[in-house]
């Protein structure tokens, strides 16, 4: 058990909450599954050692909301919360109330999370620390008449984007001045509507960007970098094929973008697992930092299989109040890992969300095959919440190898009773555009549009 964890309240649900078990129990802590009434018989609730219901389905009657949260630790005695992601993961209000209650919040101080949840704060803060930015407007933008301004000195094109935003919400492209005109309002009622803050800057365009990350995990004093994460395969802002190490850096270039993420995560005074996202300009090899997502990641995994280091347990170790335990040289990078997203969606009817009984179920087994699922045979996957079902990962010696594996967990893979995009997965791993890695952000979207599926993926 970790020196200051004693029970931990997981304030999630999903495949998520079950890795977070996964890590406290192996650690020795207990835990709490703090679920809505939708999710009373989900594997997660299964695996803990208690089950507190936090209120209704509906996602702000339960895990939105603060106050049965934090009803939650007093009821059940745990000092502990992992908010794991999505939901309050990102939210300083709600680490400051965690804290307020006496309890350890699993993850950077409300400040940090305030600081660089903040696009704008987080810019300036990246160039304080001397890590390259993309070229935009200054600071946060609240007029037409001050973006158009703003424009002139960064060039179109370019993206308006949320200042407090993610998940891709709240972001339009503006080709000339007239479309930012008509966007830039656009753009600010988004952001309001999903964040409560219309405040918006401006970022110069990047056409042919990879989506590249660097995985870090801080103790307050020191941090390391667990290299990066290539996620380029999007499809509206989502990620959906994500692997590590990015297959487009040289040794130099990951060098100096690690060290960067590195540099700017101790000048934060950063504890836990976070992660820096860059875009990278294949054209030029230059890259810029975008933002920092401070809680673990969907993602997380590929970093894990390619550095033997458990994230999760590392942030239950650090948030107890353990110092890293290990340096940065000893993290080596062993071969390369792919991930694939199963989600409940529907790829031949636009994705159309499509939950439903999970009627059979055979999971892959072989070596270099992990699975992170909640599903089990006999389970209703809930309408209400976020259509992640599980996620196939693998790895090799090299990435050559991990697309071979990659291939064969698809094919060993059967999900019944509902659509998913398994069957998207098994197209995709056989397009000689991925196994070159002649890729981009926009190149996945691409794909699907001219392949026009109408009917099986």
């Amino acid at each position: 058990m970790t020196q200051g964890i004693r029970k931990l309240l997981i304030a999630n649900r999903g495949e998520i909450a079950v890795r977070i078990i996964h890590a406290a129990k192996a650690l020795g802590i207990p835990t709490v599954a703090a679920c809505s009434e939708a999710d009373v018989d989900s594997q997660a609730a299964r695996m803990a050692d208690e089950v507190h219901v936090l209120g209704p389905a509906r996602a702000d009657k339960s895990y939105l909301n603060v106050e049965a949260l934090l009803g939650a630790l007093k009821t059940t005695g745990a000092n502990a919360v992992h908010p794991g992601y999505g939901f309050l993961s990102e939210n300083a209000d709600f680490a400051e109330a965690v804290l307020a209650a006496g309890a350890i919040f699993v993850g950077p101080s409300p400040d940090t999370i305030r600081r660089m949840g903040d696009k704008a704060e987080a810019r300036r803060t990246a160039q304080a620390a001397g890590v390259p930015v993309v070229p935009g407007s200054p600071g946060e933008l609240f007029d037409v008449e001050s973006a158009l301004k703003a424009a002139e000195a960064v060039g179109f094109p370019l993206l308006i984007k949320a200042s407090a935003g993610g998940g891709g919400r709240g972001i339009r492209l503006a080709e000339n001045a007239q479309q930012l005109t008509e966007e830039f309002p656009r753009s600010q009622r988004e952001a309001q509507a999903a964040f409560g803050n219309g405040a918006v800057y401006l970022e110069r365009f990047i056409s042919k960007a990879r989506h590249i990350e660097v995985q870090v995990l801080g103790d307050g004093q020191h941090a390391v970098h667990l290299f990066e994460r290539e996620c380029s395969l999007q499809r509206r802002r989502q990620k959906i094929f994500e692997e590590a190490p990015s297959p487009a850096l040289s040794q130099q270039q990951r060098e100096t973008l690690c060290a960067s993420a590195v540099r700017l995560t101790e000048s934060l005074g950063y504890k836990g697992a976070g992660t820096l996202e860059y875009l990278y300009d294949d054209a030029t090899g230059e890259f810029f930092f975008i933002e920092m997502n401070t809680r673990i990641q969907v993602e997380h995994p590929v970093s894990e299989l390619i550095t033997g280091i458990d994230l999760v347990q590392a942030m239950l170790r650090i948030a107890g109040g353990e110092p890293l335990g290990f340096k940065q040289s000893d993290i080596q990078l062993n071969g390369a890992a792919l991930q694939m997203r199963l989600n409940a969606e529907d790829p031949a009817r636009d994705f159309f969300p499509s939950p439903g009984l999970v009627e059979e179920l055979i999971w892959p087994q072989g070596e270099g095959i992990r699975v992170d699922t909640h599903l089990y045979q006999g389970y209703r996957v809930p309408p209400y919440y976020d259509s992640l079902l599980a996620k196939l990962i693998v790895h090799g010696a090299d990435r050559a190898e991990a697309l071979a594996r990659a291939r064969v967990a698809v094919r060993r893979t059967t999900l019944t009773g509902m659509a998913s995009t398994l069957s998207l997965h098994g197209v995709l791993l056989e397009q000689p555009w991925l196994h070159s890695a002649d890729f981009h952000t926009g190149t996945l979207e691409t794909w699907l549009a001219e392949r026009r599926f109408g009917g099986e993926v």
